[in-house]
Protein backbone atom coordinates (compact mmCIF):
# COMPACT_ATOMS: atom_id res chain seq x y z
CA UNK A 1 0.00 0.00 0.00
CA UNK A 2 1.30 3.34 -0.76
CA UNK A 3 -0.03 5.24 2.25
CA UNK A 4 0.91 8.98 2.98
CA UNK A 5 3.31 10.58 5.50
CA UNK A 6 2.75 11.95 8.50
CA UNK A 7 1.98 15.31 8.31
CA UNK A 8 3.39 17.94 10.84
CA UNK A 9 2.09 21.68 12.00
CA UNK A 10 5.18 21.70 13.72
CA UNK A 11 7.57 19.83 11.91
CA UNK A 12 9.37 16.59 14.16
CA UNK A 13 7.21 18.11 16.82
CA UNK A 14 3.72 18.40 16.79
CA UNK A 15 1.92 16.27 14.30
CA UNK A 16 -1.46 15.85 12.53
CA UNK A 17 -3.86 14.26 15.07
CA UNK A 18 -4.76 14.74 18.82
CA UNK A 19 -1.82 15.89 21.55
CA UNK A 20 -2.10 17.57 25.39
CA UNK A 21 0.16 19.66 26.98
CA UNK A 22 -0.25 19.91 30.56
CA UNK A 23 1.74 22.59 32.90
CA UNK A 24 0.71 24.11 36.65
CA UNK A 25 -1.29 26.82 36.80
CA UNK A 26 -0.20 30.46 35.41
CA UNK A 27 3.27 28.64 34.47
CA UNK A 28 2.82 30.23 30.80
CA UNK A 29 1.24 27.02 28.94
CA UNK A 30 -1.76 29.96 27.12
CA UNK A 31 1.85 32.45 26.32
CA UNK A 32 3.13 29.56 24.42
CA UNK A 33 -0.12 28.24 22.55
CA UNK A 34 -1.08 31.47 21.63
CA UNK A 35 2.46 32.16 20.16
CA UNK A 36 1.93 28.82 18.25
CA UNK A 37 -1.39 29.97 17.02
CA UNK A 38 -0.09 33.47 15.86
CA UNK A 39 3.35 31.88 14.39
CA UNK A 40 1.32 29.23 12.58
CA UNK A 41 -1.17 31.57 10.96
CA UNK A 42 1.91 33.51 9.58
CA UNK A 43 4.16 30.45 8.00
CA UNK A 44 6.81 31.89 10.81
CA UNK A 45 9.10 28.86 12.32
CA UNK A 46 8.70 27.82 16.02
CA UNK A 47 12.29 27.87 17.37
CA UNK A 48 14.23 25.60 14.67
CA UNK A 49 11.08 24.02 13.44
CA UNK A 50 9.44 25.02 10.43
CA UNK A 51 5.60 24.96 10.33
CA UNK A 52 2.60 24.22 7.98
CA UNK A 53 0.82 27.45 7.37
CA UNK A 54 -2.61 28.07 7.92
CA UNK A 55 -5.19 28.99 10.41
CA UNK A 56 -5.47 28.58 13.60
CA UNK A 57 -8.80 28.94 16.51
CA UNK A 58 -8.13 29.53 19.85
CA UNK A 59 -10.77 28.67 22.06
CA UNK A 60 -9.87 30.12 25.14
CA UNK A 61 -12.43 28.73 27.92
CA UNK A 62 -10.97 30.77 31.12
CA UNK A 63 -10.13 34.38 29.49
CA UNK A 64 -12.54 37.18 28.63
CA UNK A 65 -12.38 38.75 24.92
CA UNK A 66 -10.62 41.49 26.56
CA UNK A 67 -7.79 39.95 28.21
CA UNK A 68 -7.31 37.75 25.08
CA UNK A 69 -6.96 40.97 22.70
CA UNK A 70 -4.31 41.92 25.34
CA UNK A 71 -2.78 38.88 24.65
CA UNK A 72 -2.50 39.18 21.62
CA UNK A 73 -1.49 42.76 21.32
CA UNK A 74 1.44 41.90 23.49
CA UNK A 75 2.76 38.98 20.82
CA UNK A 76 2.13 40.64 17.86
CA UNK A 77 0.38 44.18 16.23
CA UNK A 78 -0.79 41.57 13.46
CA UNK A 79 -2.62 37.90 12.81
CA UNK A 80 -4.26 37.08 9.76
CA UNK A 81 -6.24 33.92 9.91
CA UNK A 82 -6.08 33.53 13.54
CA UNK A 83 -9.37 33.03 15.20
CA UNK A 84 -10.66 33.33 19.14
CA UNK A 85 -13.09 31.92 20.92
CA UNK A 86 -14.64 31.98 24.21
CA UNK A 87 -17.54 29.46 24.54
CA UNK A 88 -17.47 26.37 23.12
CA UNK A 89 -19.69 22.95 23.99
CA UNK A 90 -18.62 20.38 25.71
CA UNK A 91 -17.82 16.62 24.37
CA UNK A 92 -20.72 14.78 23.04
CA UNK A 93 -22.88 17.87 23.40
CA UNK A 94 -22.01 20.22 20.21
CA UNK A 95 -18.15 20.50 20.32
CA UNK A 96 -17.66 18.15 17.26
CA UNK A 97 -20.43 20.20 15.26
CA UNK A 98 -19.06 23.55 16.42
CA UNK A 99 -15.51 22.34 15.42
CA UNK A 100 -16.77 20.96 12.24
CA UNK A 101 -18.89 23.81 10.94
CA UNK A 102 -15.69 25.95 11.77
CA UNK A 103 -13.66 23.77 9.22
CA UNK A 104 -16.16 23.98 7.04
CA UNK A 105 -15.84 27.68 6.43
CA UNK A 106 -11.86 27.74 7.13
CA UNK A 107 -11.27 24.71 5.08
CA UNK A 108 -7.32 25.75 5.43
CA UNK A 109 -7.54 25.24 9.10
CA UNK A 110 -4.27 23.32 10.48
CA UNK A 111 -4.78 23.73 14.45
CA UNK A 112 -7.39 24.25 17.38
CA UNK A 113 -6.08 24.99 20.32
CA UNK A 114 -8.51 24.27 23.50
CA UNK A 115 -7.40 26.13 26.50
CA UNK A 116 -8.21 24.12 29.23
CA UNK A 117 -9.24 20.47 28.79
CA UNK A 118 -11.36 20.58 31.28
CA UNK A 119 -13.61 23.07 30.03
CA UNK A 120 -15.45 20.73 27.66
CA UNK A 121 -14.80 17.39 29.48
CA UNK A 122 -18.96 16.06 30.49
CA UNK A 123 -17.74 13.36 33.15
CA UNK A 124 -18.06 15.46 36.47
CA UNK A 125 -16.05 14.38 39.26
CA UNK A 126 -15.86 10.72 37.71
CA UNK A 127 -11.98 9.81 36.95
CA UNK A 128 -11.51 7.13 36.06
CA UNK A 129 -9.00 4.95 32.86
CA UNK A 130 -11.86 4.49 30.52
CA UNK A 131 -13.92 7.84 31.05
CA UNK A 132 -10.60 9.49 29.99
CA UNK A 133 -9.62 7.30 27.24
CA UNK A 134 -13.51 7.57 25.64
CA UNK A 135 -13.19 11.60 25.76
CA UNK A 136 -9.65 11.81 24.16
CA UNK A 137 -10.83 9.45 22.01
CA UNK A 138 -14.02 11.15 20.75
CA UNK A 139 -11.76 14.35 20.22
CA UNK A 140 -9.12 11.91 18.31
CA UNK A 141 -11.87 10.89 15.89
CA UNK A 142 -13.02 14.40 15.37
CA UNK A 143 -9.22 15.94 14.77
CA UNK A 144 -8.72 12.33 12.51
CA UNK A 145 -11.71 13.00 10.40
CA UNK A 146 -10.82 16.21 9.86
CA UNK A 147 -7.22 16.02 9.34
CA UNK A 148 -5.94 18.68 11.66
CA UNK A 149 -4.56 18.84 14.69
CA UNK A 150 -6.52 19.44 18.09
CA UNK A 151 -4.26 20.37 21.02
CA UNK A 152 -5.83 20.33 24.47
CA UNK A 153 -4.29 22.16 27.10
CA UNK A 154 -4.56 20.56 30.48
CA UNK A 155 -2.89 21.16 34.06
CA UNK A 156 -0.83 18.67 36.52
CA UNK A 157 -0.85 17.11 39.58
CA UNK A 158 0.23 18.59 42.54
CA UNK A 159 2.58 15.67 43.52
CA UNK A 160 5.40 15.55 41.74
CA UNK A 161 7.37 12.23 39.56
CA UNK A 162 10.62 11.80 38.62
CA UNK A 163 8.81 11.45 34.80
CA UNK A 164 6.70 14.37 34.42
CA UNK A 165 4.18 12.92 31.56
CA UNK A 166 2.73 10.98 34.64
CA UNK A 167 2.00 14.40 35.93
CA UNK A 168 -0.90 14.97 33.81
CA UNK A 169 -4.23 15.61 35.98
CA UNK A 170 -6.34 12.57 35.34
CA UNK A 171 -5.32 8.47 34.51
CA UNK A 172 -3.13 7.01 32.26
CA UNK A 173 -6.01 6.86 30.01
CA UNK A 174 -5.20 10.93 28.74
CA UNK A 175 -1.67 9.32 27.35
CA UNK A 176 -3.08 6.32 25.98
CA UNK A 177 -5.56 8.03 23.72
CA UNK A 178 -3.73 10.99 22.89
CA UNK A 179 -0.91 10.83 20.04
CA UNK A 180 1.65 13.58 21.42
CA UNK A 181 2.33 14.72 24.67
CA UNK A 182 4.24 17.76 26.14
CA UNK A 183 4.50 19.04 29.32
CA UNK A 184 5.64 22.33 30.35
CA UNK A 185 7.63 22.39 33.88
CA UNK A 186 9.78 25.02 35.74
CA UNK A 187 12.30 24.17 38.72
CA UNK A 188 11.32 27.09 40.51
CA UNK A 189 7.95 28.97 40.70
CA UNK A 190 9.37 32.53 39.72
CA UNK A 191 11.86 31.10 37.56
CA UNK A 192 11.77 32.27 33.78
CA UNK A 193 13.77 29.12 32.78
CA UNK A 194 11.26 26.01 31.75
CA UNK A 195 11.90 22.50 30.09
CA UNK A 196 9.15 21.33 27.65
CA UNK A 197 9.18 17.94 27.75
CA UNK A 198 8.26 16.07 24.46
CA UNK A 199 6.98 12.67 23.50
CA UNK A 200 4.51 11.11 21.23
CA UNK A 201 3.77 8.48 18.72
CA UNK A 202 5.40 10.18 15.68
CA UNK A 203 7.88 11.91 17.06
CA UNK A 204 11.16 11.49 19.03
CA UNK A 205 11.35 11.83 22.87
CA UNK A 206 13.28 15.22 23.59
CA UNK A 207 13.14 18.08 26.25
CA UNK A 208 13.60 21.70 24.98
CA UNK A 209 14.66 24.14 27.24
CA UNK A 210 13.20 27.65 26.99
CA UNK A 211 13.14 30.93 28.78
CA UNK A 212 10.25 33.53 28.68
CA UNK A 213 10.73 36.71 27.34
CA UNK A 214 9.08 39.07 29.93
CA UNK A 215 8.94 42.28 27.36
CA UNK A 216 7.71 40.54 24.28
CA UNK A 217 6.07 37.53 26.72
CA UNK A 218 6.84 34.64 24.18
CA UNK A 219 9.24 31.35 25.11
CA UNK A 220 12.47 31.95 23.61
CA UNK A 221 14.59 28.81 22.53
CA UNK A 222 17.94 28.09 24.86
CA UNK A 223 18.63 24.29 23.87
CA UNK A 224 17.25 20.75 22.10
CA UNK A 225 18.37 17.55 23.77
CA UNK A 226 18.14 16.04 20.53
CA UNK A 227 21.48 18.48 19.63
CA UNK A 228 22.56 17.39 23.59
CA UNK A 229 21.47 13.32 24.07
CA UNK A 230 22.85 13.55 27.92
CA UNK A 231 20.17 16.21 28.57
CA UNK A 232 17.90 13.39 28.21
CA UNK A 233 19.85 11.70 31.18
CA UNK A 234 18.84 12.40 34.79
CA UNK A 235 21.45 14.49 36.62
CA UNK A 236 22.44 11.76 38.56
CA UNK A 237 24.16 10.07 35.35
CA UNK A 238 25.24 13.38 34.16
CA UNK A 239 27.41 13.77 37.49
CA UNK A 240 28.67 10.39 37.01
CA UNK A 241 29.43 10.92 33.61
CA UNK A 242 30.74 13.76 34.41
CA UNK A 243 32.67 12.43 37.16
CA UNK A 244 33.86 9.32 35.30
CA UNK A 245 35.37 11.32 32.31
CA UNK A 246 37.08 13.60 34.96
CA UNK A 247 38.52 10.53 36.56
CA UNK A 248 38.89 7.73 34.00
CA UNK A 249 38.58 4.67 36.74
CA UNK A 250 37.70 3.28 39.93
CA UNK A 251 37.87 -0.13 41.16
CA UNK A 252 36.47 -0.86 44.84
CA UNK A 253 33.52 -1.56 47.15
CA UNK A 254 30.34 -0.19 47.08
CA UNK A 255 30.39 2.18 49.88
CA UNK A 256 33.76 3.45 48.77
CA UNK A 257 32.18 4.19 45.27
CA UNK A 258 28.87 5.98 46.58
CA UNK A 259 31.33 7.99 49.01
CA UNK A 260 33.52 9.31 46.15
CA UNK A 261 29.78 10.15 43.76
CA UNK A 262 28.20 11.94 46.41
CA UNK A 263 31.09 13.83 47.71
CA UNK A 264 31.58 14.92 43.49
CA UNK A 265 28.38 15.37 43.22
CA UNK A 266 26.97 17.67 46.28
CA UNK A 267 24.53 14.59 47.16
CA UNK A 268 23.61 11.64 49.77
CA UNK A 269 22.03 8.95 47.38
CA UNK A 270 22.33 5.93 48.91
CA UNK A 271 24.50 2.94 47.18
CA UNK A 272 21.90 0.34 46.34
CA UNK A 273 19.75 3.85 44.31
CA UNK A 274 22.78 4.83 42.27
CA UNK A 275 23.72 0.96 40.97
CA UNK A 276 19.84 0.52 40.58
CA UNK A 277 19.80 4.13 37.94
CA UNK A 278 23.18 2.56 36.64
CA UNK A 279 21.39 -0.64 35.47
CA UNK A 280 18.18 1.21 34.04
CA UNK A 281 20.92 3.93 31.91
CA UNK A 282 23.66 1.28 30.95
CA UNK A 283 23.28 1.56 27.69
CA UNK A 284 22.55 5.29 27.78
CA UNK A 285 25.80 5.74 29.68
CA UNK A 286 28.09 2.83 27.43
CA UNK A 287 26.72 5.36 24.55
CA UNK A 288 28.82 7.96 26.45
CA UNK A 289 32.18 5.64 26.80
CA UNK A 290 30.90 4.54 30.48
CA UNK A 291 31.35 1.19 31.58
CA UNK A 292 30.96 -1.11 34.52
CA UNK A 293 30.62 -4.71 36.04
CA UNK A 294 29.30 -5.19 39.38
CA UNK A 295 30.92 -8.37 41.03
CA UNK A 296 31.43 -10.03 45.21
CA UNK A 297 34.75 -10.53 46.15
CA UNK A 298 35.82 -11.43 49.69
CA UNK A 299 31.92 -10.91 50.57
CA UNK A 300 32.06 -7.63 50.08
CA UNK A 301 29.77 -6.00 46.51
CA UNK A 302 32.72 -4.23 44.33
CA UNK A 303 32.20 -2.62 41.23
CA UNK A 304 35.15 -1.32 38.38
CA UNK A 305 33.70 1.34 36.19
CA UNK A 306 35.98 3.57 34.01
CA UNK A 307 36.03 5.38 30.94
CA UNK A 308 37.02 4.37 27.38
CA UNK A 309 37.17 7.45 25.65
CA UNK A 310 37.05 7.15 21.53
CA UNK A 311 39.51 7.85 19.41
CA UNK A 312 38.03 10.56 17.52
CA UNK A 313 37.95 11.89 21.40
CA UNK A 314 41.37 12.20 21.73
Amino acid sequence: MDLPATKFVIKDLLPQGLAIIGGSPKVGKSWLMLDWCVRIAKGEKIWNFPVTQGTTLYVSLEDTASRLQERLLSVTDEAPNVFFTTFSFKIGEGLEEQVKNFIAEHPDTVLIVIDTFQMIRNTGSEISYASDYNEVEAIKKLAEELKITILLVHHLRKQGDSDPFNMLSGTNGLAGGVDTMFVLDKSKRCSTNATLYCSGRDIEDREIELCFDKDNCVWNFVSDSSDNPEMLLPDEMQKLIEMMKKNSFFSGSNSDFIEQYNQYAGREIKANSLKRMMNRYRSELEDNNIYFESSKRNNVRVIDIYYEPNTNDL
